[in-house]
């Protein structure tokens, strides 16, 4: 599999997002995406202290096993991981507090990628970026991200780093898929700015950019469109207009919408790594191959006539 940086480290294109383990997926079915992931070269794991809540690295450390230091583990702090109003947030007290779980459950002593899941607009950004500093130099953790910063956020933390000597984010985490591009317009243009590799999250849009859903049809109970409100909105007469020219156009490349959807956030500028979930070993794999085509210079072009 290609390879690109994230400071550091480096990553293989197709990552493995571990949101479903401890929610969708348990630990005996969490270990076997893993071991396919493996098999199949993946070589990035992306989870969070607030995925299961807790189970997610407590499956992911387990099934690594002695593969642990093969790969990057990518974890996150700062959504809320119990009741306990003090568990969470970006407070340089709750960094502290937040990786020695993480360190636990995953059953390491270093995270290589460690990410604030969201701002927090209560905390200042040099009391955080301070912390994460500490932990960096301590050898608790490798490098750091954020996830679900704006481009002027991203802007506001690499000038702090800058100034105060600090670590600064190697990677930014965003929502970001052929039919969520909103990242391109400030995000990805701030990673190119400050060298930040980008790691779009829900890329193939919860599995509407696969063929899963029909139109017209309710979605099969037990995905995550059929969850809520907000995720089924994501099944619109214009969005499946849209998949349904995208699904087109792959296939006048021999190509499926899966295939599309990874190529074309492959070549987008930024662009380390595609973290991917999967509640199946079959998933990884497919992931894994579509990842293979790389678009043309022409077929960008036609790509930003087709998505407008």
């Amino acid at each position: 599999m290609e390879t690109r940086r994230l400071g550091s480290l480096e990553v293989g294109v197709v990552g493995l997002g571990c949101n479903n383990f401890g929610t969708r997926c348990d630990e005996a079915q969490s270990a076997k995406v893993v071991e396919a992931a493996l098999d199949a070269g993946v070589t990035l794991f992306d989870t969070s202290d607030s995925y299961g809540p807790g189970d997610s690295e407590r499956y992911l450390g387990k099934a690594l096993g002695k593969h642990r230091d093969e790969v990057v583990i990518a974890t996150k702090f700062g959504s809320p991981i119990d009741d306990d109003e003090t568990h969470r947030g970006a407070s340089a007290r709750w960094v502290k507090e937040a990786v020695d779980g993480s360190l636990r459950r995953l059953g390491t002593d270093h995270i290589d990628l460690y990410q604030q899941h969201f701002p927090d607009p209560t905390v200042p950004v040099e009391e955080t970026l301070g912390a994460l500093d500490e932990l960096v130099r301590a050898g608790k953790v490798r490098e750091i991200g954020n996830s679900n910063y704006s481009g002027e956020q991203i802007d506001e933390a690499a000038e702090i780093s800058a100034k105060q000597g600090v670590a600064s984010f190697v990677s930014a985490q965003n929502h970001l898929n052929l039919l969520e591009r909103g990242a391109l317009q400030d995000v990805l243009p701030a990673c190119e700015r400050h060298g930040l590799g980008q790691l779009p999250y829900f890329p193939l849009a919860s599995g509407l950019l696969t063929g899963k859903y029909t139109h017209g049809e309710s979605p099969p109970p037990g995905t995550r469109l059929a969850a809520n409100a907000y995720w089924a909105s994501l099944l619109s007469d214009e969005n499946f207009a849209l998949v349904e020219r995208l699904t087109a156009y792959a296939g006048s490349r021999d190509h499926t919408i899966l295939d599309l959807a990874f190529a074309w956030l492959l070549a987008q500028p930024a662009m380390a790594s595609v973290i991917a979930g999967a509640t199946k070993p079959e998933q990884v794999a497919a992931n894994v191959a579509a990842a293979e085509w790389r678009l043309t210079r022409d077929e960008v072009s036609e790509m930003d006539e087709l998505l407008g």
